[in-house]
C-alpha cells in the first residue's frame, strides 16, 4: 500500500469520525441543555457524558453549540467551578437580584477581608485569620459558614487541634471563578512574635553593656576640727 493511500484512508477515517461526533453532538444537545437547566450545580464533561450516554468529545461539541446559541441572551452558559451550568447574563443581574435576593445580600468589609484570607491561605485556622486581621473573627467566620461560602476542612495537627476552613464551590460560582487558580496572587504573611527591647530586671546583667560605677549614696566623712 502506497503512502498516498495510507494518508487518504487516514483523512477519510478522520472525516468520518468528525461526522459521527457532529451527529452525536446534535442528538445530545437537547439532552445536555435540559440536564444543565435542572442541575443545581456545575457539571463537568465527564459527568455530562455519563448522564447522556455519549462520548466526551461529542459533549464538548454540544457545549460549544449551546454556548453559541445562548450568546447575547439573558441566560448564558457559564464555565465555573470546574464545570458548566446556566446562569443569568451580567446585563440581567440587577433585575434578577431584585427578585431573588433578600434585602441584605452584601458582605461586610470584615467578612470580605476574612473570605479573602481563607481563599488565599486555605486551609487556615481561625487563629491564623485573627493573627492577620488583628481582631477577633468569630462573628465573620460564622457568617461565612452560614452563607456556605466556606466550610470546615478538618483539624490542624498542632497543639489544641484547631479547626481549619476552606472555600466552597459556591464561593467559586459566586465570584465567577472556574478554580482557585484564577485567584490573583496575594502575599500574606502571618504576623510573627516581635522582639521588644524590655528593661532589665534588677539582678540581671547585660553582658554587652559597659559597667559604670554608680555614685555612692553615702556622703564621705568630713574632716573634723581635731584633724585639721
Amino acid at each position: 500500500m502506497s503512502t498516498d493511500t495510507v494518508i487518504a484512508e487516514a483523512l477519510a477515517e478522520a472525516a468520518n469520525e468528525r461526522e459521527e461526533l457532529s451527529a452525536a453532538a446534535e442528538r445530545i444537545e437537547p439532552l445536555v441543555e435540559a440536564l444543565l437547566f435542572v442541575a443545581g450545580e456545575a457539571l463537568d464533561q465527564r459527568r455530562i457524558a455519563k448522564f447522556v450516554d455519549a462520548d466526551e468529545k461529542a459533549v464538548d461539541i454540544a457545549l460549544v453549540k449551546l454556548a453559541e446559541r445562548y450568546d447575547g441572551r439573558g441566560i448564558v452558559l457559564r464555565n465555573v467551578a470546574g464545570g458548566f451550568r446556566f446562569g443569568t447574563a451580567p446585563t440581567a443581574r440587577e433585575v434578577v437580584e431584585k427578585y431573588l435576593l433578600p434585602p441584605k445580600t452584601t458582605l461586610s468589609s470584615p467578612a470580605l477581608e476574612t473570605l479573602a484570607i481563607v481563599a488565599q491561605m486555605q486551609p487556615v485556622t481561625k487563629g491564623e485569620i485573627e493573627s492577620i486581621r488583628g481582631v477577633n473573627s468569630d462573628s465573620v467566620v460564622n457568617t461565612l459558614l452560614d452563607r456556605s461560602l466556606i466550610c470546615e476542612a478538618g483539624r490542624k495537627e498542632v497543639v489544641g487541634r484547631p479547626m481549619q476552613y476552606k472555600t466552597t464551590s459556591l464561593f467559586l460560582e459566586s465570584f465567577g471563578l472556574n478554580s482557585l487558580e484564577d485567584l490573583p496572587d496575594l502575599e500574606v504573611e502571618i504576623e510573627r512574635p516581635r522582639e521588644l527591647a524590655l528593661p532589665l530586671i534588677a539582678g540581671d546583667a547585660d553582658p554587652n553593656a559597659e559597667t559604670t560605677p554608680e555614685p555612692s549614696l553615702v556622703e564621705p566623712a568630713r574632716e573634723s576640727d581635731t584633724d585639721r
